[in-house]
């Protein structure tokens, strides 16, 4: 009796090796009426926010991980919440950059490369640098979601204005808030 060679259709094509068929810095045409020019310009914008809102995202959760004090369990899930919401973010600016036909930064050692978000030391910081570090993120990716929201719209990407507006700003003033306040020395009671 001769056993033969089955080929089984579920076995998966293991290490697979292509060529990269589209550049990071590059956008494909595709028919969403904006020209080339105002859809290179908005990639470039938005991948520099997403590589900082990328980072914001991992110092949200390392903090959230290295909370300490009296106010540990109220900050620690805050932390958790807003590392969350940036997740939300991250995805939406993302989708955008494809949407335009661009390549969305995606790998951590290329949000390192392009992130302007300082680095934290390796281990733990006290609670109020963690904070302000936090807050210093936050005003980087405002200052430059303004002046990006402004200058796409004059290009005529209001998807991308409306994503700035609507989505990053919003989220991220909001977020600011709430850490700011952890940072005010006001005592529960006064005698």
């Amino acid at each position: 009796m001769t056993q033969q060679k089955v080929r089984s259709d579920s076995q998966p094509l293991l290490h697979q090796h292509g060529r990269e068929i589209q550049a990071f810095g590059t956008v494909r045409q595709l028919p969403i009426g904006l020209s080339h020019d105002a859809r290179m310009y908005s990639c470039e914008r938005l991948n520099r926010i997403l590589a900082d809102t990328q980072i914001l995202h991992s110092l949200y959760k390392k903090h959230h991980w290295l909370m300490r004090g009296p106010t540990f369990y109220q900050l620690h899930l805050l932390l958790d919440k807003h590392a969350n919401e940036q997740l939300e973010l991250i995805d939406m600016i993302a989708e955008r950059i494809q949407t335009l036909g661009g390549i969305a930064v995606g790998d951590p050692r290329h949000v390192a490369e392009l992130t302007r978000v300082p680095r934290p030391p390796d281990g733990a910081e006290e609670v109020p640098a963690m904070l302000s570090r936090l807050l210093e993120a936050h005003e980087l990716i405002l200052n430059d979601a303004h002046d990006a929201a402004a200058r796409v719209a004059e290009a005529g990407d209001d998807g991308s204005n409306d994503l700035l507006v609507s989505n990053v700003i919003r989220t991220n003033e909001l977020q600011t808030w709430f850490i700011a306040e952890h940072l005010v020395d006001t005592p529960i009671v006064r005698v």
